[in-house]
């Protein structure tokens, strides 16, 4: 059978049926993508004005990821518990996001060890050789973030036929190409825009999709 891109009225007929057989995901609420769409744009604008304007908070902004992963866990586990009937697809969604959460920690906290290791060497090679070393490893950073926010985002969007999200991901892996060539700052606001228009906005036709659905199924019980 042809597959076909699901269009706003088919996808609101979709949520409508999954709502009325009591299979409401998570994700198809929008509630996980506006909140990573949130948390990541902040962080980003964030450390792009501690470099703006030559503040430092006294902690890793992008830490609040963390904070991300713990609201994740607790609403995806209050909305599979009331589902009569789990899905294998939610399932895997629901697996999915829960790995990226825990990456993007760990790649956080990788990539501190290596700027704590790195600045002492950086330092004593400018003061030997008389100007700062070619490489600069920040200058990466963002492209690796990006290349791994595009992955479940492609994969999620693809998996429900979502296309708003599916070329979120698109849209987060052209900009990774794009940061490798620019300057720290400017990568902080691709990334804030990429978060915004891979999650948030997506989230937000979700939600709006969602409320819309189940609005309808209660006058047709």
């Amino acid at each position: 059978m042809e597959e076909k891109e699901l269009n706003y009225e088919e996808g609101f007929q979709l949520i409508r049926s999954m709502i009325s057989r009591a299979r409401v995901s998570y994700h198809s609420t929008g509630i996980g993508a506006m909140m990573w769409g949130i948390v990541i744009a902040v962080c980003s604008l964030v450390s792009f004005l501690e470099m703006q304007f030559n503040f430092k908070l006294p902690f890793d902004i992008f830490l609040l990821a963390l904070v991300a992963i713990i609201p994740q866990i607790l609403i995806s586990r209050k909305v599979n518990s009331e589902k009569k009937i789990k899905a294998h697809e939610d399932r895997f969604i629901d697996y999915l996001w829960l790995a990226f959460g825990i990456c993007i920690f760990l790649l956080i906290h990788s990539i501190n060890l290596v700027f704590y290791n790195w600045e002492p060497v950086a330092k004593s090679y400018t003061v030997l050789a008389g100007h700062k070393p070619a490489f600069r490893f920040g200058e990466f950073t963002s492209s690796f973030f990006l290349i791994l926010y595009g992955l479940p985002t492609f994969v999620t969007g693809a998996a429900c036929r979502f296309k708003p999200m599916l070329w979120g991901g698109v849209v987060c892996w052209v900009c990774a190409i794009i940061t490798a060539y620019t300057p720290v700052k400017i990568d902080l606001l691709l990334t804030a825009f990429s978060a915004i228009v891979a999650w948030f906005i997506p989230g937000l036709i979700m939600e709006k999709v969602y409320r819309l659905a189940k609005k309808e199924a209660a006058l047709n019980v």
